[in-house]
């Protein structure tokens, strides 16, 4: 019993119980001071820590947890990312990252041979420390959903460069430490093993995460199957000779488009890494800063408060200088500077390296110790303030906005009956609403019968839609209609929640004379004049390389034209896949302009169709793990022709083995 609670606590169960209680209680109570979560952790981490009460060592479950949790910081911050925008903010990150690495590296190499008349790898290793950066306040970017805007792209951008850059320096110094001349040879066989790595990875983990995907359903296996590639990812990177953040960053890149922002993998990833496994990081964190050193005497004052005010002020010019080259705001700037002025995992390794072959003494290393402490506590600050001021600004542009107006929010039914397909149509009529969709989706079931086996299984699919649209962050209503006949009942079910979109499955032929569409359908199509889609995947919808949209002539003309192609927008953006519209000119033309209005980032090309004979020649390439999209038109509609009669039979003949989904807009009076 006495061992029990003898300190530093060895025991695992009091170790873990006060870790979580360091977790709960450290933001709330340092947010009653209006310290940041981020520093509070690592202030929780000195206290408990062997420098502070001694409560606990920074044992070997601090060393896992604290390195699967720096890991995860980086896959979290690329896996975030909306690769529309960081592709197009890519060359400007770059840009940043030599910037953030290049200034710190003159001005440290400047200061530390002037104030510390060091010699050439004291200099060098003190600028790879300078240089060097972790997204340690990455998480409050997140919290507030700025993870898509310019400033914080382009720090985690910047990122990549300056880590790379610094991490080559850094192993440039050892080697000319320890043989005491610097081989070019070995910095070009490090590019060439990272060439190769990016080439590897960035090819077969997709294909493997597809191939999983498609056979695996269940949430907790995908989560342990990410969370495997990441590490593998990682371990690759540190075989080759890369640190293994970078790894790690780099399999979050080419596994962004596979795990969707709302999907239910996504937030199970989020929900771990922000309750254990980054808490548990930063909490480490602190446990390595001894605050004693402030004692030592002046000369550790002396190097400490030269070192921290390099590193803060070459990582404040770098990003003043950014700014001011691309037309930035003062809140960018401030944003770029506290991403990009934490210091932990890179700093941390230069500083133990250079301690351990003699190349810095005991004073600069305690002077480093300080600097981290300091780095992450101004990082933590500045990208606080400056992410409640970006969200306010935002946030006030959007009520000001004014311009094309925009379509109200979707009240959506799914119609599900069959437990097979449930699941996927509710994740696909979520994935085409608009994120900031407050309205409630509903899950609806008609019966005309008290069949047990058609009862079992539509309240079956009722749970199962229901399930999929709460792990995604969305409520969905529970409908079970009696009614005459489906169609009646989905009328009904309309006109009582008037509701604006109507999603369906495909319907199965019966015989041979039953029409590609079904009966059901075309009454469906004939009594409701709401937007109704329906949808056929083989694939998971979040497995989609590509999204293939064909419309006819006149589409634009059509009182839904706005609302489909803001559905189509909402998924390819949501999906981050590529979209394909193969439609006239004009049309094309009006395309563009909502999406470019509406603000919607997606990759996007243009095909011409003159006619739907262009249709044939031009869906041909549309492969297995495409999801073709055919915009048809009701009898009677602006855009209606003889070739929409024709277009069942060659769906059903062209297309019966592919994902399709078959949009009719809503018409006037609907």
């Amino acid at each position: 019993m006495n061992n029990l609670f003898s300190l530093p606590f060895h025991q695992p169960v009091v170790i873990f119980t006060l870790v979580l209680l360091l977790i709960l209680a450290a933001p709330v109570f340092f947010r009653r001071l209006k310290i940041p979560d981020v520093v509070g952790l690592i202030i929780a981490g000195v206290a408990v820590g062997p420098y502070g009460f001694n409560l606990l060592e920074r044992d070997a479950s601090f060393q896992i947890f604290g390195q699967v949790g720096i890991l995860y910081l980086m896959f979290l911050a690329a896996v975030e990312i909306d690769m529309y925008h960081f592709k197009k903010n890519l060359k400007k990150g770059l840009i940043f990252g030599f910037l953030t690495f290049a200034i710190p590296v003159a001005l440290g190499m400047s200061a530390a041979h002037f104030a510390f008349g060091a010699g050439l790898t004291t200099c060098l290793l003190l600028a790879s420390m300078y240089s060097s950066h972790t997204l340690i306040s990455y998480p409050v970017v997140s919290r507030f959903g700025l993870q898509n805007e310019k400033g914080p792209i382009m720090a985690v951008s910047a990122t990549i460069v300056a880590v790379l850059l610094a991490l080559i320096t850094l192993a440039s110094v050892i080697k000319l430490q320890t043989k005491g001349v610097f081989d070019v040879m070995d910095i070009v066989t490090l590019l060439c093993f990272t060439a190769g790595y990016a080439l590897i990875v960035g090819l077969t983990f997709p294909w493997l995460t597809r191939l999983v995907f498609r056979k695996i359903s269940d949430p907790v296996a995908q989560y342990i199957f990410i969370l495997a590639l990441v590490f593998i990812g990682a371990l690759l990177a540190q075989l080759i000779g890369l640190e293994s953040i970078l790894g790690a960053f780099y399999v979050g890149l080419v596994l962004n488009r596979l795990i969707p922002g709302r999907s239910s993998l996504m937030h199970h990833i989020k929900f771990v890494g922000n309750a254990i496994f980054i808490p548990y990081f930063l909490i480490g964190v602190g446990m390595l800063i001894n605050v004693h050193v402030i004692f030592n005497g002046w000369k550790v004052a002396w190097v400490a408060s030269n070192m921290i005010i390099v590193a803060l002020v070459s990582k404040w010019i770098a990003a003043w200088i950014a700014q001011k080259a691309f037309g930035m705001t003062s809140v960018d700037r401030r944003m770029m500077f506290g991403l990009t002025s934490g210091k932990a995992a890179a700093t941390i390794a230069a500083t133990m390296l250079g301690f351990q072959y003699g190349i810095i003494n005991e004073d600069i290393m305690n002077g480093a110790v300080l600097m981290i402490l300091v780095c992450c506590l101004v990082a933590s600050v500045m990208t606080e303030r400056s992410s409640i001021k970006m969200r306010i600004e935002l946030t006030t542009a959007e009520m000001e906005s004014t311009g094309v107006e925009r379509p109200e929010f979707a009240r959506q039914i799914v119609a599900v009956a069959n437990p097979i397909t449930a699941e996927g149509l509710m994740r696909l009529a979520i994935f085409m609403r608009s994120p900031k969709n407050p309205e409630p989706i509903t899950a609806l079931f008609v019966r005309n019968s008290d069949d047990p086996r058609s009862l079992r299984a539509g309240r079956f699919s009722l749970r199962t839609a229901a399930q999929a649209a709460q792990e995604m962050g969305v409520v969905a209503v529970e409908e079970e209609r009696f009614d005459l006949n489906v169609v009646s009942g989905l009328t009904n079910m309309i006109r009582q929640n008037h509701a604006t979109d109507i999603v369906i499955g495909f319907h199965r032929k019966a015989n041979i004379v039953d029409s590609f569409f079904g009966q059901m359908t075309d009454t469906l199509l004939k009594e409701s004049l709401k937007m109704i889609v329906m949808s056929r995947c083989f694939i998971p919808i979040s497995t989609v390389r590509r999204i293939v949209v064909v419309a006819g002539a006149k589409s634009q003309f059509e009182t839904g034209f706005h609302g489909w192609v803001a559905r189509i927008g909402n998924l390819a953006q949501q999906l981050a896949c590529k979209v394909i519209f193969i439609a006239s000119v004009e049309t094309s033309g009006y395309i563009e302009d909502i999406i470019a209005n509406d603000g919607y980032g997606i990759r996007r090309i243009y095909q011409e169709m003159t006619g739907w004979d262009d249709f044939i020649l031009l869906s041909s390439d549309v492969g297995p793990e495409d999801l073709l999209v055919v915009i048809g038109a009701r009898r009677g509609s602006v855009s209606y022709s003889s070739s929409q009669e024709e277009l069942p039979e060659f769906l059903s003949k062209n297309f019966s083995a592919h994902n399709l989904m078959v949009i009719y807009p809503e018409q006037f009076n609907g």
